[in-house]
């Protein structure tokens, strides 16, 4: 499918045994066991003039960003976040004051989820900035992380909220989702079947989540029109595309989604957009005329 994807899924392969790792490469986080529980691990890398401008955007902006992403992937495990380390590619030029702004971002957002960061390394080079953040996190008492492979036939797929058009600023100022999923960890219990934070685009990270349950799914146009933010709506006026085409494939909207029983959400400020299926993993979309079209997963890929 892509460069990317492919090398992920040849690394996925290139797994070895080993005692300690209960999951490795192929979710939101890594799970290892430790001193009789679990520990989780995930990092994630953000580079300038690819997830940020820095002749646009604020520090603070940035460094909140760096880290809001990496709580993301927590909140799509259910899992309480602990401490991260964090490495920067800072340029040459670059000034002790905007460093320290940078920080005050990454700092602001990690306190707020009763998160530490705990070191890390700095370097500095002729290139832009590069930031590499470290996370790791346990699960909350009594719980198990959330997978990408749980997903039953039957189950609804639900989003937390509304989706594409992030561009216009909200990539920047997202919430992680961390307070939502523990909410559903408590209501739907062993019920949460599945779950994935989108990052790369619904319709793509519905794919990742199908692909590793080892089913398809059928999403529903008319309910997907429900899901579109307003943002969509602006970013389609400026580009000509559909803001459904926007609500698919955007990225970096850090919503959650996830398959459970449809029976079970009531309480919850979920938002059905399909079903989960038996077909060979891939994706239908009934379209509002009732005609069914294979929707190809389209999202940010490197």
């Amino acid at each position: 499918m892509n460069h990317e994807l492919d090398f992920v899924s040849w690394l996925t392969q290139q797994q070895t045994g080993n005692r300690r790792v209960g999951l490795g490469i192929g979710d939101d986080m890594a799970v290892l066991s430790h001193d009789g529980g679990l520990l989780l691990l995930s990092s994630d890398m953000m580079l300038d003039g690819v997830h940020f401008d820095t002749t646009v955007h604020e520090p603070q902006q940035i460094g909140r960003k760096a880290i809001a992403c990496c709580l993301s992937d927590c909140a799509a495990m259910a899992v309480k976040p602990l401490a991260a380390t964090v490495s920067l590619a800072m340029p040459h030029q670059c000034e002790l004051l905007w460093m320290k702004k940078l920080f005050s971002g990454m700092q602001d957002i990690a306190t707020s989820f009763d998160m530490a960061i705990v070191g890390g390394d700095t370097t500095s080079w002729t290139g832009k900035l590069a930031i590499d953040v470290c996370i790791t996190a346990q699960p909350w008492p009594g719980v198990d992380p959330v997978t990408r492979c749980g997903a039953l036939v039957g189950d609804n797929l639900y989003v937390t909220g509304k989706l594409g058009g992030s561009l216009l600023g909200r990539h920047l100022t997202f919430q992680p989702r961390i307070d939502e999923a523990r909410n559903m960890t408590k209501t739907l219990g062993v019920n949460l079947h599945a779950m994935i934070d989108i990052s790369d685009g619904l319709s793509l990270d519905c794919w990742r989540l199908c692909n590793a349950s080892g089913v398809g799914c059928t999403l529903d146009e008319q309910l997907l029109e429900t899901i579109i933010h307003a943002d969509a709506k602006r970013a389609s006026k400026e580009d000509g595309r559909s803001a459904l085409e926007h609500a698919l494939s955007d990225g970096e909207d850090f919503e959650l989604l996830l398959a459970t029983p449809a029976k079970d959400v009531e309480g919850l400020a979920l938002m059905v957009i399909g079903k989960v299926t038996d077909t060979s993993p891939g994706i239908t979309m009934i379209k509002s005329n009732g005609s069914a079209q294979t929707l190809r997963p389209e999202g940010f890929v490197h």
